[in-house]
């Protein structure tokens, strides 16, 4: 056989994936990515991680849905930045992939090749997570200062651009707009700014009126052929905060959530340095999550 997958049959979890004939490039926490001709492909699998460090269950469904999330927001923002994505389905996969379609069809992206820019693009609405923390010691976030008196889980008065680096191992680290203009052209990154400011207003907006919050996310742009694109996933529970609306509780030391949140809120429950090897997640717990994840696609994808 062509494609072969590692599954775990009983929950139909797929946690690696070897597709023999396809030259590999390297392996993600997630996703595994592949050379497909002049396009790449990239293929979620069900890992789940939390704190650089992959656990060693991972979570019914999650690259599928992670991957139409991704092709979702793709579709719903080609208005205002392009995007590396060429195909998602099977059907539309190049010929390249023949041998492979069944395999791949929902749970990978044939994307072109882009020259990816060095920083993560982190908007925040809401304080929560690292910035926090950070605003808790310093009163401001990645060198942006906020008003006094914010409690975890507020309201921002405007939505903040915080960059970070991407670390090839270990945490990214959060940085100044400064500190990434000498990573990134200033023009660029003032682009990239707007672009992610404007993005992360009318995805909090859309998901306001379907009952939910968008407290941060990330984003990643690439160049292709000098333009700027919009690549990787997009506003997925793997790397956003979601918040149910009518149970935010500004002050509360945790939101009510739909996102990987659920997995960092229990390992931090545990006698566990944050180091390998990650402890597994209990059978109910990876229910949670399924379910969780499940519901965003649910509520994001649903007809108005």
């Amino acid at each position: 056989m062509d494609g072969q997958l590692d599954s775990d049959r009983a929950s139909d979890v797929v946690t690696a994936i070897e597709l023999a004939g396809l030259k590999h490039i390297k392996s993600g926490k997630v996703r595994e990515l592949y050379e497909s001709g002049e396009n790449l492909l990239l293929v979620a699998t069900d890992r789940v991680s939390a704190f650089d460090c992959i656990l060693p269950n991972g979570i019914p469904g999650k690259g599928r849905l992670l991957t139409s999330i991704s092709a979702f927001w793709f579709d719903f923002f080609h208005d205002l930045v392009p995007n590396h994505l060429i195909a998602w389905r099977g059907a539309d996969f190049s010929p390249a992939l023949d041998a492979w379609r069944s395999v791949l069809d929902g749970r990978s992206m044939e994307v072109r090749k882009t020259s990816p820019l060095p920083i993560e693009c982190v908007v925040r609405g809401y304080l929560a997570g690292s910035g926090w923390k950070e605003y808790q010691k310093s009163g401001k976030v990645c060198g942006v200062a906020l008003p006094a008196g914010l409690t975890n889980g507020d309201r921002l008065p405007e939505p903040v651009f915080t960059p970070a680096t991407k670390a090839e191992s270990g945490h990214d680290e959060n940085i100044s707009f400064e500190q990434a203009a000498s990573m990134v052209d200033r023009e660029l990154l003032e682009k990239v700014r707007d672009l992610s400011l404007e993005i992360f207003r009318r995805a909090h907006d859309f998901m306001l009126q379907r009952g939910l919050i968008l407290a941060d996310t990330k984003f990643e742009f690439g160049l292709y052929e000098g333009e700027l694109m919009l690549i990787d996933e997009v506003l997925t529970p793997d790397s956003s905060r979601f918040w149910a609306r009518h149970c935010h509780m500004p002050g509360a030391p945790f939101q009510y959530g739909f996102d990987k949140q659920i997995v960092r809120n229990y390992l931090e429950t545990l006698d566990w340095d944050k180091t390998p090897p990650a402890p597994p997640l209990p059978d109910d717990l990876v229910q949670q999550v399924a379910e969780a994840y499940d519901f965003i696609h649910q509520i994001l994808t649903r007809p108005v």
